[in-house]
């Protein structure tokens, strides 16, 4: 009774801050600060002038001024609110709600020390560290220790002091390697993402890394030793094109995770389960991967960027097996999320790209009707200087726009620029899929588009082609209609401009 009656006396003597937040009960009054959350939120891109415009009535400098004003009051109370998320949702990352909870313990205990309620705040401490230790957060129980290492001395409590000093003194070292642990990982996952001449330099020393982190697991048996380990394991697979490596490791986990002997409120399934999907895709089991998708598609919260990630694969594997009216589905869902435009650019042009692709392969499904497809096929962008990624899908769907379009000058001007691209960024074995389906592409003009002796020259390259293994990673090329597909729509077309050609020759006899 006596630390609730000091808490309280603290509480009430001291002066509180007055936390400032937004009133969402006054979401349609005539609140500025409301009006303008309200714009950001409703889903339509708008410049700031057209902010300004709809919260003052016209866009001048004393509006300007007022609006610089209420951006950073709503700023600050936005990030206030921070502090009340609901972070229960199961289709958020599990270790967040687990991590806040051992955060506002620490907070409050430091609070409590600092005010001299030494008897409060040992209490309180014990309990986040018994926490830190439950969730396997090693850090958070090294700063409990440290703040129990000052209360003991204090308050003179020897016994607890040594027996808190050996506990410190463990966590301290089972940090130190978690620490070594995290520093490998992060050096790995900085160098693939930077581009694709570093993920093929990296390969050489994953054995290596893997290895060292599969020690220091074996070594402090944690969570966090596990999950480096599992990552590394991952990318390393990934870079090599290992798909089938990737689903024995992700079905695994989830096994090891169903039997208790992984910390289920540190591991993210949604994570596993994005990687078992994406590994079904990439080794062209869509039928199952498909399913898998559909089924897992339930553990992601529509509010996050990952669902948008998850979307992708999602969508792929539908064009993939063909279910073509599905993926106009997924690629709705998604544009109407309210996170949509917030994705990076690349992104963006990605989805852009799908849209695209299912229009030329399904016209008559697609709602779209671009006026201007035709400029936005020749001027898509490319999706990075360093050519990794869908720079090969883009000159393909531009060969075959232009082929069903019958403008042989752009067809000889595109195939030109396969075969450039081709000799300088496809060498590689592991690009071998799209230099098969480039030699497809050169037998059409080589046989001056004739539709049967097209098929019949590139049969022995479409068996080829079939028993190709997808790429790895490291070489980064994405099919997005499956090139056998492709092939099959490009023979489609010859036989359509054939007898398009034989009914204007009728005509002109």
């Amino acid at each position: 009774m006596d630390e609730l009656i000091n808490l309280a006396r603290i509480v009430t003597d001291r002066k509180l801050k007055v936390l400032p937040l937004l009133d969402f009960t006054a979401r349609h009054s005539s609140n500025k600060e409301m009006q303008l959350v309200q714009q950001l939120v409703d889903g339509q891109p708008k410049s700031q002038q057209q902010i300004v415009k709809t919260l003052y009535g016209k866009a001048d400098r004393t509006r300007y001024a007022a609006f610089r004003k209420l951006k950073s009051r709503v700023q600050q109370k936005l990030l206030n609110h921070l502090y009340f998320l609901d972070e229960t949702d199961t289709r958020h990352l599990v270790s967040r709600r687990y991590e806040y909870q051992v955060l506002n313990l620490y907070m409050q205990v430091s609070v409590l020390y600092s005010e001299g309620e030494l008897k409060a705040a040992e209490s309180l401490s014990r309990k986040g560290q018994r926490l830190a230790q439950t969730h396997e957060m090693t850090q958070y129980v090294v700063l409990f220790g440290q703040l129990l290492r000052g209360i003991y001395a204090d308050i003179r409590m020897p016994a607890r002091y040594q027996a808190n000093k050996l506990l410190l003194e463990k966590s301290q070292k089972t940090l130190a390697i978690e620490e070594e642990a995290s520093q490998l990982y992060w050096d790995v996952k900085g160098t693939v993402a930077y581009n694709v001449r570093t993920r093929r330099s990296i390969l050489d020393k994953m054995d290596g890394v893997v290895q060292k982190l599969a020690e220091f697991y074996k070594s402090a048996g944690t969570f966090i030793t596990f999950h480096y380990h599992y990552r590394v394991q991952l990318i390393q697979q990934e870079l090599l094109g290992n798909y089938q490596e990737i689903i024995r490791i992700t079905g695994a986990t989830a096994r090891l995770l169903e039997q208790g002997k992984i910390n289920n409120k540190r591991f993210d399934k949604r994570f596993n389960a994005y990687m078992s999907v994406y590994a079904h895709f990439r080794s062209r089991k869509v039928e199952n991967g498909l399913r898998l998708a559909e089924l897992h598609a339930k553990e992601f919260h529509h509010s996050s960027v990952n669902w948008l990630y998850y979307l992708e694969i999602y969508l792929l594997l539908a064009i993939h097996a063909g279910q073509y009216g599905e993926a106009l589905e997924l690629l709705a869902t998604a544009r109407k999320n309210v996170y949509f435009d917030k994705q990076q650019a690349v992104a963006q042009q990605r989805w852009d790209l799908y849209m695209v692709y299912l229009q030329f392969v399904r016209p008559e499904l697609s709602p779209v009707r671009m006026r201007n497809f035709t400029t936005f096929v020749q001027t898509v962008p490319d999706h990075s200087r360093d050519k990794q990624g869908y720079n090969v899908a883009v000159l393909i769907l531009q060969f075959l726009h232009f082929l069903r379009q019958r403008d042989l000058e752009n067809i000889l001007t595109r195939l030109e620029s396969l075969r450039k691209y081709q000799q300088r960024y496809l060498r590689e074995t592991g690009n071998v899929r799209s230099q098969l389906f480039f030699r497809l592409l050169a037998i059409v003009v080589k046989e001056e588009f004739n539709p049967t002796t097209s098929r019949k020259k590139g049969e022995a390259v479409l068996k080829k082609l079939q028993a190709s293994p997808p790429p790895g990673e490291a070489f980064a090329e994405i099919e997005i209609v499956p090139y056998e597909q492709l092939w099959q729509i490009t023979l489609d077309i010859l036989q359509t401009t054939a007898l398009y050609n034989a009914e204007q020759d009728k005509k002109l006899v």
